[in-house]
C-alpha cells in the first residue's frame, strides 16, 4: 500500500469533514497520509483543517495536514486533486435562485439559469486547477470534480483537453441507488443502469441474480427526489411507464415545473439562504478545539454519502479493484444518443488507468435519449460561452435551456446575472 499527498482545493467547504470521514473509514487499506487543504478563504480553510486533524487523531491515523492558500503548493506531488469549489460562494449560490426568480423563471444552483451562471463563473477556475495540477502534480494524477455543475465542468474539460486525467462526480447516482435497494428491500446499493447526464439522469435498470426488476419499481407511486434542497414530488404508475426510468430529484424540475416554480417563488427563504445559516453554524461548531466528529447538524446541509461517492472512487483506483460507480467522464459510444466524446454520467469500471465506460444492459426510451439531447446542447453552448467570454454564446446557452423562456424573459435573466456577478466573469469583455 503505497502512501500518497491529496489535495483538497476548497478545502473550507462545510462538507469537509465527511470528505475526511470517507478516508479514516479505509485508512487501513487506503495510503492517504498527506493532505493539502487549499482555500482562497484562508480563515475557513484553517478552521477545517483542525477539525481534520482532530479526526484524524481521534481516529488514531497518523496524517500530515498544511493549510494553505497558494494553489499551486497545494497541488505539488499531489496524486489526487479534489475540487470542491463554489465561486463567490454562498451569496453567489443565492444571487443564482433569486434572480431568476423575478423573472418567473426557477432559481436554482445547478439547473436552468442559475446553473448556467454558476458554470460561467466555475469552469474557468477549475480549468486552472487542471492546469496547475498537470504541471506540479505526481505523474498520472487525476483531478475528482464535485463543483457543481459537475458534469458541465466535466464537459467543459474534456470538451477542451480529451485526453485530461479528469472525473466529474456526483453523490446522486449513490443516493438514487440507495433509494432503490430500499424500495425492493435488498441490501447495500443496487445494481443499476444509468442513462442521462449529471443532475439530469435515470435509472432505466435494476438488477438482482440476473433478474432485471426496474418494472416491479416503476409499478407503484414513487416520491422523488429524497433530497434536502428539493421538495419531493410524487410520481405515478403511469407517469413512471411513460418517462421510462427512475428520475432523480433534479428533474421534479422539469417534470413538475409549474409546481415548482410556484413553491420556488413562495418560499421564504431560498435554499442558498438556509445552508447560508447551517454554514455558520457548522464553521462555529468545527471551530471548537473540543470538537472531532461530524455534527448531525451536517446531516442537514446534504452532503449524505458524499463520503462514500469520493473515497471509494480513489480506493477503486488505488486498488486496481474493478469496483463498478457511477461517474462523469466521456461517452465513448455507450449512450447512442450522444457523441463518444460528449461526457455524461455512467456505470463505469474503475482500475488504476481510471473509469471505463461500461455497456447499457438496457435501452433509454425516445423521451429520455430526446431530453439528453437537449440539455447536452446546451451543457456544449455552455462551455463554449465559459472559454469565449462571447455574450452570444452565453445567451445561445440560455435559450438552449429546456427551462428557460421566451427570448426577451431569458434575456433579462442573464443580464441581470451576469450583471451580479461581474467580478467572477473576467471573460467576458463586452457586455
Amino acid at each position: 500500500m503505497r502512501e500518497f499527498k491529496t489535495a483538497v482545493i476548497g478545502a473550507g467547504s462545510t462538507y469537509t469533514p465527511e470528505l475526511i470521514s470517507g478516508f479514516i473509514e479505509r485508512a487501513e487499506r487506503l495510503g492517504a497520509r498527506s493532505f493539502a487543504f487549499c482555500d482562497t478563504d484562508m480563515e475557513r480553510g484553517e478552521i477545517l483543517a483542525g477539525m481534520a486533524r482532530r479526526m484524524f487523531r481521534r481516529a488514531g491515523v497518523s496524517v500530515e495536514i498544511e493549510a494553505t492558500g497558494d494553489l499551486r503548493e497545494a497541488v505539488h506531488g499531489a496524486s489526487y486533486v479534489l475540487a470542491q469549489i463554489r465561486v463567490g460562494k454562498m451569496p453567489a449560490r443565492i444571487l443564482d435562485e433569486k434572480i431568476p426568480l423575478r423573472h418567473g423563471l426557477l432559481g436554482q444552483e445547478t439547473t436552468g439559469l442559475g446553473g448556467l451562471s454558476c458554470a460561467l463563473r466555475t469552469i474557468p477556475v477549475v480549468y486552472g486547477i487542471l492546469e496547475a495540477a498537470e504541471e506540479l502534480a505526481e505523474p498520472g494524477a487525476w483531478l475528482i470534480n464535485f463543483s457543481n455543475p459537475s458534469g458541465l465542468v466535466a464537459e467543459a474539460l474534456l470538451g477542451r483537453r480529451p485526453d485530461a486525467r479528469v472525473i466529474g462526480l456526483c453523490n446522486i447516482p449513490v443516493k438514487m441507488r440507495s433509494a432503490a435497494a430500499g424500495l425492493l428491500r435488498m441490501d447495500g446499493l443496487a445494481d443499476c443502469d444509468f442513462a442521462g447526464l449529471n443532475h439530469l439522469c435515470w435509472m432505466t435498470g435494476v438488477f438482482k441474480d440476473g433478474r432485471e426488476l426496474l418494472s416491479d419499481i416503476l409499478s407503484r407511486p414513487i416520491e422523488s427526489s429524497g433530497l434536502n434542497n428539493i421538495p419531493d414530488m410524487e410520481y405515478t404508475p403511469a407517469q413512471l411507464r411513460a418517462i421510462g426510468g427512475f428520475p432523480c430529484g433534479y428533474l421534479n424540475y422539469y417534470y413538475f415545473r409549474e409546481e415548482m416554480l410556484a413553491r420556488c417563488m413562495a418560499e421564504e427563504k431560498t435554499r442558498g439562504e438556509v445552508c447560508l445559516e447551517l454554514e455558520r453554524r457548522l464553521l462555529e461548531i468545527y471551530a471548537d478545539p473540543a470538537v472531532d466528529t461530524p455534527p448531525e447538524l451536517l446531516k442537514k446541509r446534504g452532503g449524505a454519502m458524499y463520503s462514500q461517492a469520493a473515497v471509494s472512487l480513489i480506493e477503486a483506483i488505488e486498488r486496481d479493484s474493478g469496483a463498478e460507480h457511477v461517474v462523469n467522464v466521456r461517452n465513448g459510444g455507450m449512450l447512442p444518443m450522444l457523441a463518444p466524446g460528449d461526457v455524461a454520467e455512467l456505470r463505469c469500471r474503475v482500475t488504476r488507468d481510471g473509469p471505463e465506460p461500461l455497456p447499457l444492459r438496457t435501452e433509454p426510451g425516445e423521451h429520455i435519449r430526446g431530453l439528453v439531447r437537449s440539455v447536452k446542447a446546451y451543457e456544449k453552448l455552455a462551455a463554449r460561452a465559459a472559454f469565449s467570454g462571447e455574450y452570444s454564446d452565453a445567451l445561445a446557452a440560455a435559450l438552449s435551456h429546456p427551462l428557460s423562456s421566451d427570448i426577451k424573459r431569458t434575456q433579462s435573466a442573464l443580464g441581470e446575472l451576469m450583471s451580479a456577478h461581474r467580478r467572477y466573469l473576467p471573460q467576458f469583455k463586452d457586455m
